[in-house]
């Protein structure tokens, strides 16, 4: 049992949609592979639904299939509906098919039923309704797991909605805790990815290598994960040839890991090489067809001279970015002021969820888009005041000072972007030179040299 929660708990404390960009999506009921006839007439009875037999021919599918055989003939004995449980989530993390939490979410309910507030049903279920955005749901829940048993587990799961919740001091408090209790792989992404979002990236890299270390092959998604967000720090410390390593290291782990993917991708490009960037990013948004991939993507495109290619691609993310990831489709809407009433929509209700940096960066993106200027530079001021160094946090903050004649703030703010700049896709940094060049026109002060 302690090795599936294993897979499914590393990716829940790296949730944040950074310039990297994450898989996370919003999911439909029931949205299911259905390829059972009678499946719907089964959802009354979720213990019915976790044994629908499973196909595939991937291990976790073998895996899936000897766990509901077991399931079944052990149907009386605590746990084994839990394992399936973990199994099905890890099918949703490989396969990025969202559908697996509602079928992991079935094994929790039959636990529940059978067993009420069994500790590993009940975290299970706070796991899934983590992984599908409902963070004040999953709350109470942690709470509940610390006051029956108070393991790392539980901890881990409290930090992680505090977190989606922005909550950071509360959240900090709760990894630390899981640290303390069990430093594993687990717990050391966790504390790096706090410190990245504290700003301070040579620590977030320190233990980051530490979680790599303690990766192993009988866990190789969440080792992948760990390899991939290693990358993106290396990335940002401006070591493309690390951050290669650390892609290619991920992607033997889990073969066509779409996040290893989509890094290669991004490293390229910030070597300049669009071209060579294109394959890995061709295969990393048809596994996921999420709008940072898909982004991503486009932008490749258009640098390697493939416009019109970039033109469909773009087509089919305007048809399913709202539903597949508002967050990053209402940013991308912003970016293009395309549709920016749409935009400024998305990422008000997505703050309704979650109240992350990020979410309040896309919100003051939005409102830019739309010329509420005085709003946008609220929103900007919040999502700036834990101190990540994120350069598209920074590329917003610059332009919304522009906008609003804060020309000293936007040239700090531009100065900054610049500097990690790698970490904006090819049209981001084109437009930071753009928005630079336009402030130099100003000839309000003097400010250091950006580059292109």
């Amino acid at each position: 049992m302690r090795r599936r929660y294993l897979v499914l708990l590393l990716g829940a404390c790296v949730l944040v949609a950074t310039g990297i960009g994450i898989w996370k999506t919003k999911i439909k009921l029931w949205q299911i592979r259905d390829e059972n006839a009678g499946f719907r007439a089964l959802i009354g009875s979720p213990c019915a639904v976790a044994l629908v037999p499973h196909k595939g021919d991937e291990k976790i599918d073998q895996e899936i299939r000897q766990l509901q055989q077991r399931a079944r003939s052990d149907s009386g004995a605590a746990g084994a509906m839990e394992r399936l449980g973990w199994a099905f989530i890890t099918k949703a993390r490989l396969s990025y098919d969202p559908g697996y939490y509602k079928l992991a979410e079935a094994c929790a309910l039959c636990a529940q039923s059978k067993y009420g507030d069994d500790p590993d049903a009940l975290l299970l279920r706070g796991h899934i309704l983590q992984s599908v955005h409902k963070f004040k749901d999953a709350e109470p829940i942690a709470r509940k797991l610390i006051t029956i048993r108070n393991e790392a587990f539980d901890y881990g799961l409290l930090g992680d909605v505090l977190m989606e919740q922005g909550r950071l001091t509360e959240a900090v408090a709760a990894h630390q805790r899981m640290i303390d209790l069990k430093p594993d792989l687990q717990s050391y992404t966790r504390v790096a990815h706090m410190r990245w979002l504290k700003g301070d990236l040579e620590g977030a890299i320190e233990v980051m290598r530490l979680a790599v270390t303690s990766g192993s092959p009988g866990d190789p998604e969440p080792t992948a994960w760990a390899y991939t967000r290693l990358g993106i720090y290396e990335l940002q410390a401006g070591d493309t040839e690390i951050a290669a390593k650390c892609a290619t290291t991920a992607i033997q782990f889990a073969g066509n890991y779409p996040a290893a993917l989509l890094l290669r991708g991004r490293t390229l490009l910030a070597q300049g090489n669009a071209k060579q960037a294109i394959d890995s990013l061709q295969r990393a948004a048809a596994l996921t067809r999420l709008p940072e991939y898909e982004w991503t993507l486009a932008d490749a495109l258009r640098e390697a001279g493939e416009a019109q290619a970039a033109k469909e691609l773009e087509s089919s993310l305007c048809r399913d970015g709202a539903v597949n990831d508002p967050r990053t489709f209402a940013l991308y809407l912003a970016t293009r002021r395309q549709r920016v009433e749409v935009a400024l929509k998305l990422a008000r209700e997505e703050l309704n969820t979650r109240a992350d940096v990020f979410t309040i960066d896309a919100l003051a993106w939005a409102l830019n888009a739309n010329g509420k200027l005085a709003e946008a530079q609220e929103c900007l001021k919040k999502a700036l005041i834990e101190g990540t160094q994120d350069a598209r946090l920074f590329y917003h903050a610059g332009c919304i000072a522009l906008a609003t004649g804060e020309y000293s703030d936007a040239e700090k703010s531009f100065a900054l972007s610049n500097r990690i700049k790698q970490l904006l896709m090819p049209s981001e940094r084109d437009d930071l030179g753009k928005e630079y060049a336009l402030l130099m026109r100003r000839q309000i002060s003097r400010p250091a040299a950006v580059s292109n």
